[in-house]
Protein backbone atom coordinates (compact mmCIF):
# COMPACT_ATOMS: atom_id res chain seq x y z
CA UNK A 1 0.00 0.00 0.00
CA UNK A 2 2.69 2.16 0.82
CA UNK A 3 4.37 2.08 -2.92
CA UNK A 4 0.97 2.57 -4.72
CA UNK A 5 0.66 5.54 -2.25
CA UNK A 6 4.17 6.88 -3.59
CA UNK A 7 3.05 6.40 -7.09
CA UNK A 8 -0.12 8.50 -6.44
CA UNK A 9 1.76 11.40 -5.14
CA UNK A 10 4.60 10.97 -8.11
CA UNK A 11 2.05 11.07 -10.55
CA UNK A 12 0.14 14.20 -9.39
CA UNK A 13 3.66 15.69 -8.99
CA UNK A 14 3.94 15.87 -5.16
CA UNK A 15 7.08 14.03 -4.42
CA UNK A 16 10.20 12.71 -6.87
CA UNK A 17 10.57 9.19 -6.93
CA UNK A 18 14.42 8.28 -6.44
CA UNK A 19 15.86 4.95 -7.71
CA UNK A 20 17.58 3.10 -4.86
CA UNK A 21 17.13 6.28 -2.37
CA UNK A 22 13.12 6.54 -1.76
CA UNK A 23 11.32 9.84 -2.25
CA UNK A 24 11.39 13.42 -1.30
CA UNK A 25 8.78 16.46 -1.45
CA UNK A 26 9.11 17.66 -4.92
CA UNK A 27 11.04 21.46 -5.46
CA UNK A 28 9.43 23.61 -7.46
CA UNK A 29 10.97 25.98 -9.92
CA UNK A 30 9.85 29.00 -10.45
CA UNK A 31 9.29 28.48 -13.99
CA UNK A 32 7.20 25.28 -12.94
CA UNK A 33 5.32 27.68 -10.28
CA UNK A 34 4.40 30.12 -12.95
CA UNK A 35 3.36 27.03 -15.80
CA UNK A 36 0.93 25.50 -12.79
CA UNK A 37 -0.60 28.74 -12.24
CA UNK A 38 -1.27 29.58 -15.63
CA UNK A 39 -3.50 26.40 -15.70
CA UNK A 40 -5.29 27.07 -12.31
CA UNK A 41 -5.46 30.21 -13.55
CA UNK A 42 -7.00 29.66 -16.70
CA UNK A 43 -9.20 27.03 -15.20
CA UNK A 44 -10.31 29.42 -12.91
CA UNK A 45 -11.13 32.01 -15.57
CA UNK A 46 -13.43 29.04 -17.52
CA UNK A 47 -15.25 28.46 -13.88
CA UNK A 48 -15.96 31.88 -13.60
CA UNK A 49 -17.46 32.23 -17.01
CA UNK A 50 -19.77 29.30 -16.75
CA UNK A 51 -20.63 29.08 -13.10
CA UNK A 52 -22.63 32.12 -13.25
CA UNK A 53 -25.09 30.61 -15.91
CA UNK A 54 -25.67 27.54 -13.76
CA UNK A 55 -25.10 28.71 -10.48
CA UNK A 56 -28.21 28.77 -7.75
CA UNK A 57 -29.30 31.16 -5.33
CA UNK A 58 -28.25 28.60 -2.60
CA UNK A 59 -24.87 27.89 -3.94
CA UNK A 60 -24.06 32.00 -3.67
CA UNK A 61 -25.14 32.07 -0.70
CA UNK A 62 -23.58 29.37 0.83
CA UNK A 63 -20.22 30.82 -0.70
CA UNK A 64 -21.04 34.43 0.53
CA UNK A 65 -21.16 31.88 4.11
CA UNK A 66 -17.99 30.72 3.72
CA UNK A 67 -15.96 34.31 2.68
CA UNK A 68 -17.69 35.59 5.82
CA UNK A 69 -16.63 32.82 7.88
CA UNK A 70 -13.09 33.48 6.05
CA UNK A 71 -13.21 36.89 6.97
CA UNK A 72 -13.66 36.52 10.89
CA UNK A 73 -10.40 33.94 10.61
CA UNK A 74 -8.27 37.16 8.81
CA UNK A 75 -9.51 39.31 11.20
CA UNK A 76 -7.97 36.94 13.58
CA UNK A 77 -5.03 35.96 12.04
CA UNK A 78 -6.02 32.08 12.16
CA UNK A 79 -3.97 31.63 8.80
CA UNK A 80 -4.68 28.17 8.58
CA UNK A 81 -8.43 28.23 8.83
CA UNK A 82 -8.29 31.37 6.57
CA UNK A 83 -6.52 29.04 4.20
CA UNK A 84 -8.75 25.72 4.54
CA UNK A 85 -11.94 28.13 3.72
CA UNK A 86 -10.35 29.72 0.79
CA UNK A 87 -9.38 26.77 -0.74
CA UNK A 88 -13.30 25.42 -0.27
CA UNK A 89 -14.52 28.74 -1.34
CA UNK A 90 -12.21 28.40 -4.85
CA UNK A 91 -13.14 24.64 -5.19
CA UNK A 92 -17.15 25.55 -4.53
CA UNK A 93 -17.16 28.20 -7.30
CA UNK A 94 -15.60 25.60 -9.54
CA UNK A 95 -17.81 23.07 -8.44
CA UNK A 96 -20.98 25.20 -8.97
CA UNK A 97 -20.14 25.29 -12.93
CA UNK A 98 -21.42 21.95 -12.83
CA UNK A 99 -18.21 20.57 -15.10
CA UNK A 100 -17.12 17.42 -13.46
CA UNK A 101 -13.88 17.32 -15.40
CA UNK A 102 -13.26 21.34 -14.87
CA UNK A 103 -13.70 20.23 -11.35
CA UNK A 104 -11.60 16.70 -10.84
CA UNK A 105 -8.64 18.90 -12.34
CA UNK A 106 -9.11 22.12 -10.58
CA UNK A 107 -8.86 19.61 -7.53
CA UNK A 108 -5.76 17.95 -8.69
CA UNK A 109 -3.63 20.52 -9.50
CA UNK A 110 -4.66 22.63 -6.02
CA UNK A 111 -3.29 19.59 -4.52
CA UNK A 112 -0.03 20.14 -6.31
CA UNK A 113 0.47 23.58 -5.11
CA UNK A 114 -1.23 23.55 -1.93
CA UNK A 115 1.57 23.92 0.57
CA UNK A 116 2.60 26.52 -2.53
CA UNK A 117 -0.73 28.79 -2.16
CA UNK A 118 -0.14 28.49 1.40
CA UNK A 119 3.17 30.14 1.25
CA UNK A 120 1.67 33.03 -0.60
CA UNK A 121 -0.16 33.94 2.39
CA UNK A 122 3.43 34.57 4.49
CA UNK A 123 4.92 37.30 2.26
CA UNK A 124 5.88 40.12 3.65
CA UNK A 125 3.58 42.49 2.21
CA UNK A 126 0.09 42.83 2.87
CA UNK A 127 -0.91 39.85 0.71
CA UNK A 128 -3.63 38.75 2.74
CA UNK A 129 -5.09 41.81 2.76
CA UNK A 130 -5.20 42.42 -0.70
CA UNK A 131 -6.35 38.57 -1.22
CA UNK A 132 -9.39 39.42 1.00
CA UNK A 133 -10.04 42.96 -0.91
CA UNK A 134 -10.00 40.26 -4.15
CA UNK A 135 -12.45 38.07 -3.13
CA UNK A 136 -14.70 40.41 -2.49
CA UNK A 137 -14.57 41.38 -5.85
CA UNK A 138 -14.91 38.04 -6.41
CA UNK A 139 -18.41 37.53 -4.38
CA UNK A 140 -19.84 40.64 -5.58
CA UNK A 141 -19.26 39.44 -9.22
CA UNK A 142 -20.56 36.31 -8.54
CA UNK A 143 -23.77 37.61 -7.00
CA UNK A 144 -24.34 39.71 -9.66
CA UNK A 145 -23.60 36.89 -12.29
CA UNK A 146 -21.41 39.32 -14.24
CA UNK A 147 -19.14 36.00 -15.68
CA UNK A 148 -16.86 37.62 -18.22
CA UNK A 149 -15.99 39.85 -14.90
CA UNK A 150 -15.97 36.82 -12.50
CA UNK A 151 -13.47 34.61 -14.70
CA UNK A 152 -11.15 38.11 -15.09
CA UNK A 153 -11.22 38.59 -11.64
CA UNK A 154 -10.64 35.17 -10.57
CA UNK A 155 -7.91 34.43 -13.08
CA UNK A 156 -6.09 37.92 -11.71
CA UNK A 157 -6.49 36.76 -8.64
CA UNK A 158 -4.79 33.46 -9.19
CA UNK A 159 -1.62 35.35 -10.66
CA UNK A 160 -1.07 37.24 -7.87
CA UNK A 161 -1.02 34.29 -5.84
CA UNK A 162 1.55 32.89 -7.95
CA UNK A 163 3.51 36.05 -7.88
CA UNK A 164 3.38 35.75 -4.19
CA UNK A 165 4.33 32.67 -4.50
CA UNK A 166 7.30 33.01 -6.35
CA UNK A 167 8.56 36.30 -4.03
CA UNK A 168 8.13 33.98 -0.53
CA UNK A 169 10.08 31.02 -2.37
CA UNK A 170 12.92 34.14 -3.46
CA UNK A 171 13.10 35.55 -0.35
CA UNK A 172 13.07 31.74 1.74
CA UNK A 173 14.73 29.23 -0.21
CA UNK A 174 17.55 30.76 -1.68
Amino acid sequence: PLREALKVLAAEGIIELLPNRGARVRQFSEADIRNLFQVISGLDFVAGRMVCAVITDAQIAEIERLHLEMYTYYLRHELADYFRLNQKIHQAIVDAAGNPVLSANYANLNAVVRRLRYSANLVRRDRLGDAMREHEQIVDALRRRAGGELGMLMYEHMQRKADAVCEYLAEHIS
